[in-house]
């Protein structure tokens, strides 16, 4: 009877210090993006509310129709405001929910899905593309080009390209529109490549078959060239997951986060909220709606087939969605009690350097994402910290998250092209960083 009593007292001290340890062990999950003052945010509101002016300074020149801004520190929004007009024609305010295409930054949620899948065990970022799509086997690199007739020989490509080839666009897949190279881009024409947009009734996996037999610019792991790359990334998310791209975004990433605005193809209770396509011109000033080689056409989201889930560039989105996608990265892939990817993950993602010397910015690296600010960027005139990372979208549109300050923003313009897109940018990061106390 001692030996029995004696075991109910140890096993109940054990039990309880176990419970208390689960209890005091586990952290609270991080809360939700809430407005509050700069002050509780440790920002100064007379230097933030400079942006006021900076932002409103573009307006009144007619660089662009609205601008919609928001600034998150610490988990709190500090700065959400909308400047100018949604539709010129009209003389719509611009609403801080106004809908976005966002173009590349579509890219960096792409990239998230297939480090989710890698912590899943699914995909290891090593592994050849082939092995999922095998269209990409035995991949051919450009040697010799004909202009005249568009035609080309080629070499055996060194190696295959892998995961981690196109998460960091060092696989030799080009753009079509915006290629740097008229060699790719006559070949990518000639051969039908979508680059983003269409209306077409097309699917991201007929292009991406067709790009896999087309010569790479240059051996897959020994330079940096934007491209589909994050296309065939969004098409690998279709084949090891069995969804659309459409769908893993959706029941993956935008439901749990609380992402309401943000799809490739928008429901038509939002669609008067998307943001007009706006183009500038040297005599008519800013014109709307124009068709060209980037936009293929300004109907896009909003009308079409509806098939095609561009992984590089086919998403829309507010500024408050893409900042909860950020402010998820800055938790460490933790947002509205859902965990993404793990915090080693996270900085793997956000902070590794891929690219070594080979991205074109000295001030900066590539990581698995994003250009990510190194020593030589913070030393030059840059007040961002080593570390921070971001990147943009064709339209104009902007973000960057600095982890050691705790800061993510978004700007949001939609133009192109457009002289004082990239002009409008850097001063909106120099205004966030010059108001922190």
């Amino acid at each position: 009877m001692y030996n029995r009593s004696l075991f109910r007292t140890l096993a109940l001290v054990v039990f309880s210090t176990l419970s208390l340890y689960s209890q005091t062990s586990t952290k609270p999950a991080p809360p939700l993006l809430s407005a509050a003052a700069p002050e509780a945010a440790r920002m100064d509101s007379e230097r933030l509310n400079r942006l006021d002016g900076i932002i409103q300074s573009y307006i009144d020149k007619g660089a662009f129709p609205g601008v919609v801004a928001i600034v998150v520190r610490n988990g709190k929004i500090v700065y959400y405001k909308a400047f100018g007009k949604a539709d010129l024609e009209t003389n719509k305010p611009l609403s801080k929910d106004a809908i976005y295409r966002i173009a590349s930054m579509t890219k960096a949620i792409t990239s998230l899905s297939i480090m989710m899948l890698h912590e899943e065990g699914k995909i290891m970022l090593d592994d050849p593309i082939s092995k999922y799509i095998p269209e990409f086997a035995k991949p051919i690199v450009l040697d010799q080009f004909n202009p005249k007739d568009s035609s080309y020989t080629t070499i055996p490509a060194k190696r295959e390209i892998s995961v981690r080839h196109l998460l960091t666009h060092m696989s030799g897949i080009n753009y079509n529109s915006i290629a740097n190279d008229e060699r790719m881009r006559a070949i990518y024409t000639k051969a039908g490549i979508i680059d983003a947009f269409t209306l077409e009734n097309v699917k991201i996996g007929d292009n991406v078959k067709k790009l896999a037999k087309l010569p790479l610019n240059h051996q897959p792991g020994e330079k940096w060239t934007y491209g589909l790359s994050t296309d065939v990334l969004g098409y690998l998310v279709e084949v090891v997951s069995g969804m659309t791209l459409d769908q893993f975004f959706q029941k993956r990433i935008f439901e749990p986060l609380g992402m309401k605005d943000t799809y490739f193809y928008l429901p038509d209770a939002k669609k008067d909220r998307l943001v007009p396509l706006y183009a500038e011109d040297k005599e008519e000033g800013l014109v709307k709606n124009v068709t060209n080689s980037m936009t293929a056409n300004p109907d896009y989201p909003i009308k079409g087939a509806k098939t095609y889930y561009s992984g590089g560039g086919g998403l829309s989105s507010t500024a408050y969605d893409y900042a909860v996608f950020l402010q998820m990265l800055l938790n460490g892939g933790i947002y509205n009690g859902k965990r993404l990817l793990s915090p080693k993950g996270v900085e793997l993602f956000t902070n590794s350097n891929q690219s070594g010397t080979l991205f074109p910015d000295p001030r900066s690296y590539f990581s698995l994402g994003f250009s990510v600010i190194n020593e030589a960027g913070r030393s030059n005139d840059l007040y961002s910290s080593v570390g921070a990372f971001g990147w943009g979208g064709a339209f104009s549109t902007h973000y960057f998250a600095d982890p050691k300050e705790k800061i993510c923003a978004v700007l949001m313009k939609q133009m192109w092209p457009t002289s004082y897109g990239g002009e409008l940018d850097r001063k909106f990061d120099l205004m966030i960083y010059q108001a922190l106390e």
